[in-house]
């Protein structure tokens, strides 16, 4: 069986797509998975690991009003990192990580494994999808990696059907 890195690797290729990451809570995991494996640079961009909030609107260009409404851990955030990574790059899809490792909380209602991954195709309309981590700080932080390649995987096979 094969890693879900290699799988991904391959089914970018296999559809000439370029991926660009925007990460926070995983602070670079997602891109570092990717590069593991041999011949990742066709289809691997590059990254943006933004842990702060004052990174997302300097190296993003996050509107300071968007985090202050929404918070760094939100759906909104999650979409505007992704559009804005495949803005700021040359690639045609952005995966966006943004969450609570912990241990401590962040002074909002979320608490400590909330994760939000995104998701942006270029001339496409962002998403992203919610999920609950428990576990150490490690743990949280390489189960929002995994969540974020397993929604990569599903897209980028999706796009076979159209999707």
């Amino acid at each position: 069986m094969m890693d879900i890195e290699v799988e991904l690797v391959e089914a970018l290729k296999a559809r000439a797509l370029r991926l660009v990451c925007a990460e926070s809570c995983t602070a670079g995991l997602v891109a570092a998975a990717l590069a593991r494996v041999p011949g990742a640079s066709a289809v691997l961009w590059g990254a943006f690991v933004c842990y702060t909030l004052d990174a997302k609107e300097k190296m993003l260009g996050l509107r300071k009003t968007l985090l202050e409404c929404f918070g760094a851990v939100s759906g909104e955030t999650a979409c505007a990192m992704a559009e804005a990574a495949l803005e700021k790059s040359d690639a045609d899809i952005a995966v966006s990580v943004t969450g609570l490792a912990g241990p401590d909380g962040d002074g909002s209602e979320n608490p400590v494994g909330t994760v939000w991954v995104g998701f942006c195709k270029r001339g496409g309309k962002p998403e992203a999808k919610h999920y609950h981590f428990t576990g150490t700080r490690e743990e949280i932080r390489h189960a929002a990696c995994n969540a974020a390649l397993e929604m990569l995987l599903l897209k980028v096979d999706g796009d076979e059907e159209g999707g």
